[in-house]
């Protein structure tokens, strides 16, 4: 486990959100799947509602406006020193400002950005809340890949640009157009695959999006919660170096993978 304290580095994924059409229904879903308690933010901050983690923030969600396209995933939110020159250094790179910069409460500092290619994300400049203080565990986020549909090269570049990450090709990857995303201390966050994009809970096309990976207790339990919660399963529980993973999708059609990570290796 990881018990975040503070502001993580740059380029570090550190907060996830969803819209949903069925705020109810998406807790309690995710409450029996991932073991999360969850408390709203009250009219004043439309209802947000934070999702908790023995008592600690993970992730969060609301309810989706009416007005916004019938469009659902889970946004990732990469953390920052400096939201507005991270938003200027994103659209040098080639990206559009989705959301400009703005404080959020007390909490800290946002903005959505979408990469070259059409993946969206955030960006958290963390106050009083550094972002998600619990990752690495049963519940928590564990991982994110970028699915990119045809040529990943731009996206590669323009995070490289942004954050500084080391990309580098997957040796085990089988033949896929796979590279890893590390930080530049070294530390992976993520990966980049393309020639594979993402079908969106209520969208219809293959797009360019953030996928996350939950850590879960027990994969093939998280499956059968998944489906008797009301969601579905693309790909069945799979043994891999990294740990037993399946991909699935909540009751609104958005994607996620539910992960029982490897034994860390002995020292």
């Amino acid at each position: 486990m990881t018990h975040v304290t503070s502001n993580p580095p740059e380029g570090t994924p550190t907060w996830l959100d969803i819209g949903v059409p069925d705020l109810d229904r998406a807790k309690t879903f995710y409450g029996t799947l991932l073991g999360w308690q969850f408390q709203d933010a009250g009219p004043e901050a439309g209802h947000y509602n934070t999702c908790m983690l023995r008592g600690e923030p993970v992730a969060g969600m609301m309810q989706n406006p009416e007005d916004q396209p019938d469009v659902y995933w889970w946004n990732v939110y990469f953390a920052t020193d400096d939201c507005d020159g991270s938003v200027k250094r994103a659209t040098d790179a080639g990206g559009e400002v989705v959301v400009p910069a703005m404080d959020v409460m007390d909490l800290g500092r946002m903005a959505i950005v979408r990469d070259p290619q059409g993946g969206q994300f955030g960006l958290w400049q963390g106050s009083s809340l550094p972002g998600s203080r619990i990752v690495n565990d049963p519940g928590s986020f564990t991982w994110n890949d970028l699915f990119v549909p045809g040529d990943a090269s731009p996206a590669r570049e323009f995070y490289r640009a942004l954050f500084g990450y080391q990309i580098e090709p997957m040796a085990d990857a089988e033949g896929l157009d796979y590279t890893t995303a590390a930080r530049p201390d070294g530390r992976y966050i993520g990966g980049v695959l393309g020639g594979e994009g993402l079908v969106l809970g209520g969208g219809t096309d293959q797009v360019a999006s953030w996928l996350t990976y939950f850590a879960v207790d027990d994969a093939d339990e998280a499956v059968r919660r998944v489906r008797a919660g009301g969601g579905t399963v693309d790909e069945e529980p799979v043994d891999t170096p990294y740990g037993r993973i399946a991909t699935v999708r909540d009751p609104f059609g958005v994607p996620f993978r539910v992960m029982k990570p490897a034994p860390a290796p002995e020292s």
